[in-house]
């Protein structure tokens, strides 16, 4: 399974919702909070551009000690309709600073300096300080993940019905089946919600036999795991 820290980095690097929390600014719009885009850079920390006269911006340029405590809090919602769709959340905190210079067209890049972050996702709940944030990475599969799942969901409805038969015991409880919908993608699997009626549902996940690294190995591990729950 993946780790807390690549969960962490997938969201931060992906194009799920994100808004800075900072003190003082709890009377603004969340999209005047939300960046315009972000990015992490090689040592962990976490690039994001903002409007000119966005209200972090000028949070970061008048604070008195030149950093800003801030925290980043992403929201992680599924990009197909299924039952409850935030699948997961994510804080990343720590020091916000303006980079001198670095404005074009009304625009400004600040800095976010991780202190420690904590996750809570499908996976479960944890903790990640500064170097693990770090040092990780994030899924390979994060930039095709939203197009893959609205794929599976559009064109392979009865196929990711055939993959109950995999579940064993646990396909019981399907009787009978209302929706199926791809929930989550990683290079370790494909998670799966099932709904047997109105909050009855739960997730199956199925994996991989090894890790995939790019789309062109998880299209054969997807005919494989289809071609098994077929036969």
């Amino acid at each position: 399974m993946p780790s807390a820290a690549e969960r962490t980095r997938t969201l931060v690097q992906s194009t799920c919702s994100g808004v800075l929390l900072i003190p003082g600014a709890e009377g603004h719009r969340s999209e005047q909070l939300a960046p315009e885009a972000r990015a992490v850079g090689p040592d962990g920390e976490i690039f994001l551009l903002y409007a000119a006269d966005a209200p972090p911006v000028r949070a970061a340029t008048h604070v008195v000690d030149d950093e800003l405590p801030v925290v980043l809090e992403l929201t992680d919602v599924a990009p197909v309709s299924v039952p409850h769709r935030i699948r997961g959340r994510a804080w990343v905190s720590g020091w916000l600073t303006c980079l001198p210079g670095v404005a074009e067209q009304g625009r400004m890049m600040l800095r976010l300096e991780v202190g420690e972050a904590r996750v809570d996702d499908l996976w479960g709940t944890a903790g990640i300080d500064a170097e693990e944030f770090a040092a990780a990475a994030p899924d390979p599969l994060h930039a095709h993940e939203t197009e893959l799942l609205q794929h599976l969901a559009a064109a392979h409805g009865d196929r990711l019905r055939e993959l109950a038969s995999l579940l064993g015991e646990r396909s019981a409880a399907l009787v009978p089946t209302r929706d199926v919908a791809p929930l989550a993608l990683d290079r370790f699997g494909l998670r799966v919600r099932f709904s047997a009626g109105p909050g009855d549902c739960f997730d199956a996940r199925f994996d991989f036999p090894e890790p995939v690294r790019e789309v062109s190995e998880l299209r054969r591990e997807m005919h494989r795991l289809f071609e098994a729950a077929r036969a």
